[in-house]
């Protein structure tokens, strides 16, 4: 079959499959709905196979569907490396860097992205906040580049991993609240505040909450969300307390009215890093941001502001 037209059948399916909506695919993909739905029938014809699983509506894939998915999404990635790669070649990278980044680490993304477009002005950027396990599910998948996450063994196994920094958790909470006199508080002291928290599907609020166990409390928190900017809107009001990473204090810094108090004792949190596929010939956009910020000491930048809010404390 010719190549464009397996190409776009393809992107079809793909967009199929991270849409799980026919409608939607096909507004994803610039093209009526029929047009889509046919192109993927054809394709079910030319493979000798059933793809997708049809009732009045998207059902899921078939077991062979699935495998073909699968190969949908690499051909796709691949094709627009190879164009990527040539383009490179040719006068600069003008492709976009897709990172997947779980909340807590997006306030420091912009320390890796502002020296990957300095070196590459003509590409473009685009910063989605997601799980850690739905950043290693979008890798396999091609839909990102590259994740900013945890390095541990639940979100890196198949993976290359970049180490950034390692997270330390301060208690942000009001300046002329119960513990105004205060320089340091113990984590079972920080849960007795009103407390605004991530939500157990984040990594983070599941660290936390494994900390404060093995301290002996419980966090129960008033608030959930399952974004840091949402976090930062609750305690700026000085009603709720909230356990941060340091790496917030780089973007947000401490509201007006609050403060951030150290945690004893100190907690010996994960290290932060950037995740790419293990996978040959590598992604040239996953590449071109590791060499960008190869010079970038992140955890020197945010260790200096943990310190500098530390000092204001006395």
């Amino acid at each position: 079959m010719p190549g464009e037209v397996l190409i776009r059948q393809l992107e079809y399916l793909a967009a199929l499959a991270r849409e799980r909506h026919f409608a939607r695919a096909a507004a994803a993909c610039h093209a009526s709905q029929p047009a889509l739905s046919a192109a993927i029938r054809k394709l079910e014809s030319e493979l000798g196979v059933t793809i997708v699983l049809r009732g009045h509506r998207f059902e899921g894939f078939t077991p062979e569907g699935e495998r073909v998915v699968g190969w949908a999404h690499r051909i796709v990635a691949e094709r627009d490396a190879l164009r990527a790669d040539l383009t490179r070649m040719r006068g600069g990278l003008t492709a976009t860097l897709r990172i997947g980044a779980i909340p807590t680490a997006v306030p420091a993304s912009s320390l890796l992205t502002e020296q990957f477009c300095v070196r590459h002005p003509q590409a473009t950027v685009r910063v989605e906040v997601a799980s850690s396990r739905d950043i290693v599910r979008r890798l396999a998948e091609f839909d990102v580049d590259v994740g900013l996450t945890y390095l541990d063994s639940d979100t890196t196994a198949g993976l290359l991993g970049t180490p950034l920094y390692r997270e330390h958790y301060l208690l942000l909470t009001p300046s002329d609240g119960r513990f105004a006199d205060r320089h340091s508080v113990s984590w079972t002291e920080a849960v007795g505040l009103p407390q605004c928290a991530l939500t157990r599907e984040m990594q983070n609020r599941r660290i936390l909450d494994g900390i404060v166990a093995s301290a002996g409390g419980e966090l129960r928190p008033v608030i959930e969300t399952d974004t840091v900017a949402a976090l930062y809107g609750h305690v700026a009001t000085r009603r709720w307390s909230c356990i941060i990473a340091h790496a917030w204090l780089y973007a947000f810094g401490v509201p007006p009215g609050m403060r951030a108090i150290s945690l004893t004792p100190q907690a010996h949190g994960p290290r932060v890093g950037v995740v790419r596929a293990d996978r040959q010939p590598e992604s040239i956009v996953a590449r071109a941001l590791l060499d960008a910020i190869s010079d970038v000491d992140v955890s020197a930048v945010l260790d200096k502001v943990l310190a500098d809010v530390q000092n204001t404390l006395g």
